[in-house]
């Protein structure tokens, strides 16, 4: 998450803050090996070394205090802690970010759940002043030569100027949205802010607060968001400008040593995700930390508590950060680098499929499709549904739902498309619902969901809006921008108190577009149920018209309860929401709507289950008259491209690089219509089946919370689901590692 390096250049200090163990890592840069690791509870973010070297402090997180360590020859040792608040959830106060002022004996941090900055004493180990904030701030900087410290705010697209005397806000500053990282020029006269949302860094002449120039990072200028400028550092002689682009996967290099005349030098490669850059001052070396890491992992042994390393198998788990460290580059190695990250991180997806199809290849041109249905389910991987369909690259070995389970996910696969190289661009649904409603996941989203899911604090706020959304919105924001028609059934919705009671839309866009008795997540609800409100509206829709050019239907109840007492089996979960999908699917084949209608159905994410491929492959079905028959399509496709190919449909334009680049579904459709209709498979196992007393892991079921996706520990909840299904004494097969990799000349 975060780097800072000791004032001799010797050591930096990292700070991991994943779902599994975190730490700070002491790491030699003359060595470049880990002198230390020091596990910590909780941290986040905030990383800063004191005393000429001698001490650093570090940030905790929801444990709502800073740590202080002593450091000795790359050896530290807790020392003492400053207490801000109660740990969570007793107070909700998420420490992030912070700096030191150290003639003044001063810390200041921004706590980003209680939107306020705290200042403390240093030598007295309290608070000082709590000063409230108008939105959510990321962190802080202390001002070189002004009595200021700088905060950026988050989710309000500014940054707040705070007098170091007073202690007040005394100026706030536009920027663009998702203000992160900061810096200041060596002589305090300008401020770089990264922009995160926006594929930018502001210019700000710290004198007078403007924004002087806007610095844009992205490998092409027209770029749609999806950068994710998150990191910014400059060299020792404030000339260079190095922004760490999250989502390209790279660092711009910018010439920013006349002021008002910026200029772009190049582009270097980093690792996955890097979400901090730093420059040594004495060697000019570049450090970056990489967040995910080097490449995505296949996961046949997991999720598992079981396994004897029991994290490396769950998906939030498998990516395990890296540093690279980057020697300051000359012009030629700009060049050479520059052309590898173009290579890597292609602008657009280009048109891939010369023949006739009723996929269009740019946006704006016709399609015969004129409504699309859009079903998003939870959390199901490749191999756990069809890893039994001899047609299809699965492992039938760590099938839990196969077509006794699943008949019509199964009869849809055979009767349309397979797709056996389908991924998901999400972890899990926070990100999920995210990436498969916006084709991006913002880096608030990346950065805050392994603190939750890890149960180390924090809401899950992710489908509400707000500091979560995108800049470009959702895909019913994309429709309304374009006089689309839509309609939400149960995405991105509040239920009401009682099933009767009106679901209310968690975002402005969507008020007045969503089925009001069509309940999103409860699992106590019926898929079959929610299939029984869509088919009332579709009724309505076949008598009078006006039926929405677009559809998202929500079938949750695949993500099952485990064996919670009472509660339907796993397979029984299962196959009610195969039973739904069944329903609802023979629906539209059965219509007036049918022959200009296509069906796409997925995954939000693969989190809840084992892959031999890889952890992000999932299950996905296109049904319509324009899609190929009894046809098994290798072509790689994610999520993004499955959005993409609903914007090309509908004549949207993309949301994000991710949609805009991702391959479109051509090679799954067919000119030659084929109108057949579907008649549902009947379950074959009992959607009424409940768990018995005394099932493996009851007992821990009772105290799992499952009023929320992803509530509940998933490496216990997906063991328990597996056992459910293969019996008590089976046991996940071992892991398999395999080369993920993309050759490019």
């Amino acid at each position: 998450m975060n780097i800072d390096v000791s004032p001799d250049g010797r050591y930096a200090i990292v700070t991991n803050n994943g779902v599994s163990t975190q730490n700070v890592m002491i790491v030699d840069l003359q060595s470049w090996n880990v002198a230390q690791t020091v596990p910590i509870r909780r941290a986040w973010l905030g990383i800063r070394f004191i005393e000429n070297g001698r001490r650093f402090l570090v940030s905790g997180g929801d444990d709502n205090r800073v740590f202080i360590y002593g450091i000795n020859r790359g050896r530290a040792i807790l020392t003492d802690s400053i207490v801000v608040g109660d740990p969570w959830p007793k107070q909700r106060i998420w420490l992030a970010g912070l700096d030191a002022d150290e003639q003044n004996g001063r810390v200041y941090v921004a706590a980003r759940e209680d939107s306020s900055l705290y200042i403390l004493d240093i030598a007295g180990k309290q608070t000082i002043k709590r000063v409230p904030l108008s939105g959510r701030p990321y962190t802080c900087l202390v001002a070189k030569e002004r009595n200021v410290v700088y905060v950026s705010l988050w989710g309000s697209a500014c940054v707040v100027v705070i007098d170091r005397s007073t202690m007040n806000v005394v100026r706030t500053i536009a920027v663009q949205d998702h203000p992160t990282d900061m810096t200041e020029s060596p002589d305090g006269t300008r401020l770089f802010v990264a922009n995160a949302n926006q594929n930018t860094v502001s210019v700000i002449d710290t004198e007078n607060g403007m924004t002087t120039e806007t610095l844009n990072a992205a490998i092409v200028p027209d770029a749609a968001p999806g950068s994710t400028p998150n990191s910014v550092a400059l060299d020792s002689a404030g000339s260079r400008l190095y922004i760490a682009n999250a989502d390209n996967n790279c660092l711009a290099v910018m010439d920013v040593s006349v002021p008002g005349k910026s200029k772009s030098l190049g582009f270097i490669p980093v690792g996955w995700y890097p979400t901090a850059v730093r420059v040594v001052s004495a060697t000019g070396e570049i450090i970056v930390a990489n967040g995910k890491g080097g490449t995505s992992k296949p996961n046949p042994g997991g999720p598992d508590p079981a396994h004897p390393n029991p994290h490396e198998e769950y998906i939030g788990s498998l990516f395990q950060g890296t540093l690279s460290r980057i020697a300051s580059p000359d012009f030629e190695d700009l060049q050479k680098y520059s052309r590898l990250v173009y290579s890597n991180t292609p602008p657009s997806s280009g048109t891939i499929f010369s023949d006739p199809n009723p996929i269009p290849d740019k946006v704006g041109d016709p399609s015969p499709i004129k409504h699309v249905f859009y079903v998003i389910k939870e959390n199901r991987t490749y191999d756990q549904v069809f890893g039994d369909i001899r047609e299809g690259k699965g492992d039938s070995s760590l099938c839990l739902f196969p077509d006794s389970v699943t008949p019509n996910q199964h009869a849809l696969a055979k009767e349309f498309v397979l797709l056996d190289n389908f991924y998901v661009d999400a972890e899990v649904s926070a990100d999920g619902h995210n990436w498969s409603m916006g084709a991006y996941a913002t880096d608030y989203v990346e950065k805050s969901w392994p603190t939750s899911y890890s149960g180390r604090g924090g809401e899950y706020d992710y489908e509400n809006g707000g500091i979560a959304s995108p800049s470009s919105g959702y895909i019913w924001d994309n429709c309304l921008r374009s006089g689309v028609s839509y309609r939400s059934y149960g995405e991105f919705v509040t239920n009401g108190k009682t099933p009767d009671d009106s679901v209310t839309a968690n975002t402005p866009s969507l008020e007045g577009h969503v089925a009001p008795l069509f309940l999103g997540w409860d699992l106590a609800y019926s898929d079959i149920d929610r299939y029984k409100a869509w088919e009332k509206e579709f009724e309505r829709y076949e008598r009078e018209g006006g039926l929405p050019s677009f559809q998202i239907i929500r079938f949750p109840n695949d993500h099952t309860e485990g064996t919670r007492k009472g509660s339907l089996t796993p397979r029984a979960y299962v196959a009610q929401n195969d039973q739904a999908v069944g329903l609802l699917v023979e629906r539209i084949t059965h219509s007036r709507f049918w022959k200009e209608s296509a069906i796409f159905i997925l995954e939000d994410d693969a989190q809840n289950g084992p892959d031999h491929v890889d952890a992000h492959r999932s299950t996905a079905l296109v049904v319509s008259p324009f899609v190929k028959r009894h046809f098994v399509d290798h072509t790689m496709y994610s999520t993004s491209g499955m959005i993409h190919t609903m914007e090309l449909i509908l004549g949207l334009p993309p949301m994000s690089q991710y949609d805009a680049s991702a391959r479109p579904m051509h090679n799954s459709f067919a000119t030659e219509i084929d109108s057949t209709v579907y008649k549902h498979r009947e379950a074959l196992v009992s959607i009424e089946e409940r768990n018995i007393a005394g099932a493996y892991g009851q007992e821990r079921m009772e105290r799992m919370n499952l009023t929320r996706e992803d509530a509940a520990p998933d490496l216990e909840f997906s063991r328990i689901i597996w056992k459910a299904v293969k019996g008590t004494y089976s046991e996940m097969p071992p892991p398999v590692r395999s080369a993920f990799l993309r050759i490019v000349d």
